[in-house]
């Protein structure tokens, strides 16, 4: 069995707890590996090298140009690795080898993105209402980011936060879930090979009473990127409002996914599925309410749950598989509960709806994929995120019904419109109230695309240029030409 270390101002480390986690293969159920189980001194250590780094030695020598030089050579070695660190993946997380392995093909888009960001980044020459001066303003990096990530994309996820912050010129110390941290972990290996100085990027593995909160309280961290649940979300939010902390976070969603019925159906029914059944649905963006206006509402349902009931099953390192297990068994327990509330509460089950029996499952934590009909949406399953593959379908009458449904929740990350009206698809995208609107697609993610979440669905953004703007701050500077003296008891 492998066991991991720490990854310290550029070197394995043991935790000073001299203890390991175990790491479990979703689809067997066994410890396939070993995890540091990190500790507050260990978060120090971290945290003190990382604040090194940004303040003294190489990295903060470098030019913007330079920065982004390192960031392309990480992107190579990303690409080289691409496969091997999917493997590891899904041996941690148990989703299925063909998107593990697309989104490590996709993550050094990431750091060639930002790489070619980083010295673009300007500021600029301010008018002013007083003569005899000369002003502008420069952009600055934060210092010390403590990024945590969540166990359903672990380096995907990562990637959002490190590359545009290291592009800023920060430095950072990961916390990455007790789930799924060996990727994170071998993914570290590649900064020294790429030449970054040691202490620029950390990584601190073990639980969140432990780790994560001495990584938050830590007065040497300026800045928090959280990806996560909103309880947990709202808990580093204060605390980081207390310590007066940068702060951005990514906390989830119950998105709507909504089909009128001038749609292409079919177009429409493949979107329903990959909403919600790929990634086993666990997803910050899963399409988790399926709106379908009456007049098409059984027709689709009955197409939709015949689709569904295709779906292959089995090993997740299998390109035949199409639905793979849930990544923790704590959170395939919360799944199942979840499917009995809807019951009770009067949803009825039109396909699956309980733990998988199938043989190619083994002793996985599977789930059938599951429909339920007859949901209105002041039920739980409408209204909490469940992270699994379950679906609610619940039907709506016109453009102002879908638009009552879909807003009638307090997440706002995504959401979907399948038409063929352009003035409908530009009218419900100006009223949704989510931070991704798509029309006729779903789950379509760019570098290049600002994505965040409006209401309980989080605090800044992440990808796209505005991103590198959260790990900066603006100076603004004055310099007196010379041509005007003041009464220093005067303020001009």
């Amino acid at each position: 069995m492998k066991r991991y270390s720490l990854q310290i101002a550029g070197q394995a480390q043991p935790p000073t707890s001299g203890q390991w986690i175990a790491s479990l293969n979703p689809y067997t159920g066994e410890a396939w590996a070993e995890i540091p189980d990190g500790n507050a001194a260990d978060v120090d250590a971290a945290v003190q090298a990382a604040h090194t780094a940004f303040s003294s030695g190489a990295w903060p020598q470098l030019s913007a140009t330079e920065r982004g030089a390192l960031l392309r050579k990480l992107a190579a070695l990303i690409e080289r690795d691409a496969d091997k660190l999917a493997r590891t993946e899904v041996m941690d997380n148990g989703k299925l080898f063909a998107e593990m392995r697309a989104q490590l093909q996709y993550i050094p888009q990431w750091f060639y993105y930002y790489g070619g960001l980083a010295d673009k980044v300007q500021g600029a020459t301010l008018p002013l209402d007083k003569k005899g001066y000369f002003a502008f303003t420069r952009h600055e990096p934060l210092g010390v980011v403590a990024a945590i990530t969540p166990w359903n994309s672990p380096l995907f996820l990562l990637a959002w936060k490190i590359a545009p912050a290291l592009a800023a010129g920060c430095t950072v110390v990961v916390k990455p879930s007790e789930f799924t941290s060996a990727s994170t972990l071998e993914f570290a290996e590649l900064f020294n090979e790429a030449g970054f100085p040691p202490g620029v990027f950390n990584v601190v593995t073990g639980y969140g009473a432990q780790v994560g909160s001495a990584l938050v309280e830590h007065p040497l961290v300026a800045k928090l990127s959280f990806t996560g649940s909103d309880v947990t979300g709202r808990a580093i939010n204060q605390a980081a409002a207390g310590q007066l902390k940068h702060a951005s976070m990514e906390l989830g969603g119950k998105s709507p996914n909504i089909v009128f019925a001038d749609a292409d159906l079919e177009q429409a029914m493949y979107g329903a599925i990959s909403g919600i059944f790929a990634a086993t649905g666990q997803t910050c963006i899963a399409g988790s309410r399926l709106l379908v206006q009456r007049s098409i509402h059984d027709a689709f349902v009955e197409r939709l749950v015949a689709f569904a009931a295709t779906a292959r099953m089995g090993d997740p390192m299998s390109l035949e598989t199409q639905v793979g297990p849930v990544t923790t068994l704590p959170q395939y327990e919360k799944v199942l509960s979840y499917i009995d509330i809807a019951k009770a509460e009067g949803a009825q089950v039109v396909l699956g709806g309980s733990k998988a029996s199938r043989a190619e499952c083994g002793k996985g934590w599977f789930i059938e994929p599951t429909i339920l009909t007859q949901v209105h949406n002041g039920m739980r399953i409408a209204q909490e995120e469940v992270f699994g593959p379950v679906l609610s379908v619940i039907p709506f009458d016109d453009e102002a019904d879908a638009l009552r449904i879909a807003n009638d929740v307090r997440f706002g990350l995504a959401a979907a419109v399948w038409t063929s009206d352009i003035g409908r698809a530009l009218r419900m995208s100006e009223r949704l109230q989510a931070g991704t609107v798509w029309v006729n697609t779903y789950r379509a993610v760019s570098f290049m695309a600002p994505f965040g979440g409006y209401k309980d669905s989080g605090l800044g953004r992440e990808n796209g240029q505005s991103a590198i703007y959260e790990y900066l701050q603006t100076k603004s500077v004055w310099i007196n030409s010379g041509a005007t003296t003041s009464n220093p008891f005067v303020l001009r």
